[in-house]
């Protein structure tokens, strides 16, 4: 029987036992090829765009998830019932902090959890964390490709404007709770904003799977919130090649 939401069938996905999560399903053929030409789609439905593909002798998965948590909790369940047990989210990533430049990658060793669907997996005591071999074979694999890369905590929201302390918020406030937000995670040592980490992170610590995150920084929040098409397609490159590096390395 095919994955409800997916609209995936198990004979469909090879077997694969390992999946690269994109947010855009835009994103999904491009991340496919980088690792082997003749990959195909196998589902499309909602968020949901599949592609299957073999990188050393092994199926592989491309799934995209969706914006936030909530659709990246269906696509990890889904998957999972399906017989994924390694999953690497490749995506896009505001820095903020001073240290990140356009076009570097930031590869995730814990998330906050400032979204709501991780709290359905685990209390709000348990850290969202990558597993160690995703975190070592994506740092392995930035060197490799010689893309500049960081190593540190991730701040994981549920909405891209308030959330994220946005000034371009409809209606023009904040919640006061949201306000400085940004400047304490910056003197917390966090490294960057995005939308997924959280949730799949505390799932594969909850449920014995590996998971891991790299995100490429398109946007540098410490001085402007804007996002230009060149630092985009910089940093959605250098992240997929790191991702497929560190894919590699975790298949051998």
């Amino acid at each position: 029987m095919k994955a409800y939401h997916l609209d995936l069938a198990p004979e469909a996905t090879g077997g694969a036992r390992f999946a690269f999560l994109p947010g855009d399903p835009g994103r999904v053929p491009g991340i496919a090829r980088a690792f082997d030409a003749e990959a195909r789609e196998v589902a499309s439905k909602r968020e949901y765009r599949s592609f299957a593909g073999s990188m050393e002798g092994h199926p592989v998965l491309v799934t995209s998830t969706g914006i936030g948590g909530p659709s990246t909790s269906i696509a990890v369940e889904e998957l999972a019932h399906l017989g994924v047990r390694t999953f690497l989210r490749v995506g896009t990533t505001g820095g903020i902090r001073d240290e990140l430049a356009l076009g570097d990658v930031v590869i995730t060793t814990g998330a906050v959890r400032f979204d709501g669907a991780s709290s359905e997996y685990a209390p709000p005591e348990f850290p969202a964390v990558a597993h160690h071999e995703v975190v070592e074979a994506l740092v392995a694999g930035a060197r490799t490709e010689e893309v500049r890369y960081h190593v540190g905590i991730t701040a994981s929201t549920d909405t891209f404007h308030p959330g994220q302390e946005r000034s371009g918020s409809y209606g023009g406030g904040l919640l006061h709770r949201l306000q400085g937000r940004t400047e304490e995670l910056r003197r917390l040592g966090v490294l960057n904003y995005e939308m997924e980490a959280a949730t799949l992170l505390t799932m594969g610590a909850a449920l014995g799977l590996r998971a891991g995150c790299v995100t490429g920084v398109v946007a540098d929040r410490t001085r402007s919130e804007a996002v230009h098409p060149e630092a985009l397609a910089e940093g959605e490159r250098n992240a997929v090649r790191v991702a497929v590096r560190g894919m590699r390395l975790l298949l051998q």
